[in-house]
């Protein structure tokens, strides 16, 4: 039942991401309006996500959090829908952000139904119900728009979200989440501690370069420059498969054969290095059908990113902080959420939109340039611990 509610959850917010930049567009926003409005929701995030993830710990609680997150996303879409302006999109979007923002319980609560050397694998199955629903709303989403009008993905996002609600009622806690006993509610200076775990920093900087390619492409600027170069509507759901479904198979092979085979930090280097590759080339493909191998090999490199990061987040804390780890996690990364597009909007209008693809794709290299001087420090200091010095 979990995963069916965070099916919806996640569909209920994607149905109308093929088609939310150039719908800004169509209501009279620049491209740096649409960046803000890309960007409302990972800022919004940003903002929310640590407090949700503290209280949480803190209540010892998930459930009332997945059913708020649930009710957001409803409100959300059908905002959306009952509007037609640019203030009433930038804060329905904004709204979509705070529902985002309660993912930090989802995942904590989900991982507590595993052993801890199992987190891996649970991360990658939510991971994979997280990656279909991406799939099936935005293959929808631009055949819906086509079929019957711009509101109408908005109306569909806020009624599944309703069915979503009604779904997270039936969720259970493990005891692990709801123990008899209250456990210590979580200090301050847990908090900080938390937020100086030294993996936990490095994968979180990591996943807001991450995020930031793919909210300023795929979920960012890509339907609309792929809209002025030739496609249609109609052509964005093929689009999204092409993308969605490598993206749904990397995260099956992160864990069970990339992983074991070259080990999470140059698996990590893989990703980033194909990420980048595929993001350089969207403005070569334009609108031709070379665009769709493009997302193809776009899609399954992002895939490879976003469950190990996940996963590597939250493996070096404790189990009654991993909520807050993750809260700190997700707030970080949603940076990237919002910068990504924001800027690329700033670049767009300043020169091309083109230009927004080699900003994403110039991320990517500087995550490898990342991992390559951290490494090099790690091996310098075992050198000398090696030694005694």
């Amino acid at each position: 039942m979990f995963l069916i509610a965070s099916f919806f959850f996640w569909l209920s917010l994607f149905i109308y991401m093929p088609i939310l930049s150039p719908y800004v567009e169509q209501l009279g926003g620049a491209y740096s309006f649409v960046g803000l409005v890309l960007g409302s929701y990972g800022l919004m995030q940003f903002v929310c996500r640590i407090p949700i993830g503290l209280v949480s710990d803190i209540v010892q609680r998930r459930k009332p959090f997945v059913t708020l997150g649930m009710a957001a996303a409803m409100g959300s879409g059908w905002l959306f829908a009952l509007t037609n302006s640019l203030g009433w999109a930038l804060a329905a979007r904004a709204l979509a952000g705070v529902a985002a923002a309660t993912w930090v319980v989802f995942t904590v609560l989900y991982a507590s139904y595993f052993r801890s050397e199992d987190t891996h694998r649970a991360m990658g199955q939510i991971s994979l119900v997280v990656v279909l629903a991406q799939l099936v709303g935005m293959t929808a989403g631009g055949s819906i728009v086509d079929r019957w009008g711009w509101h109408a993905p908005f109306w569909a996002g806020g009624c599944l979200a309703a069915v979503g609600v009604v779904l997270s009622i039936s969720i259970k806690e493990s005891k692990q989440s709801e123990g008899s006993v209250r456990p210590q509610t979580v200090q301050l200076k847990d908090l900080f501690s938390v937020m100086k775990e030294p993996l936990l920093l490095k994968v979180s900087v990591l996943s807001v370069l991450a995020h930031g390619i793919m909210f300023t492409t795929i979920f960012g600027f890509t339907p609309a420059y792929v809209l002025k170069a030739g496609l249609d509507e109609r052509d964005l759901g093929f689009l999204m498969i092409c993308f969605m479904i490598p993206h749904a198979i990397a995260t099956v092979f992160i864990g069970k054969t990339v992983v074991p085979l070259f080990g999470k930090w140059r698996s990590l280097v893989i990703a980033f290095f194909g990420s980048a590759v595929f993001t350089f080339l969207i403005p070569v493909a334009g609108g031709s059908f070379f665009v769709y191998p493009v997302q193809i090999g776009s899609g399954f490199f992002l895939g490879l990113l976003f469950p190990l990061l996940l996963g590597m987040s939250i493996e070096s804390v404790d189990e009654s902080q991993k909520a807050t780890a993750m809260g700190t996690y997700q707030a970080i990364y949603a940076i990237g959420m919002f910068g990504g597009p924001y800027l690329a909007g700033i670049v767009n209008e300043l020169i091309a939109l083109p230009f927004a693809f080699y900003f994403a794709g110039t991320l990517g290299l500087i995550a490898i340039g990342m991992i390559a001087v951290w490494k090099r420090k790690e091996r310098g200091l075992n050198k000398v611990v090696h030694r005694g010095y």
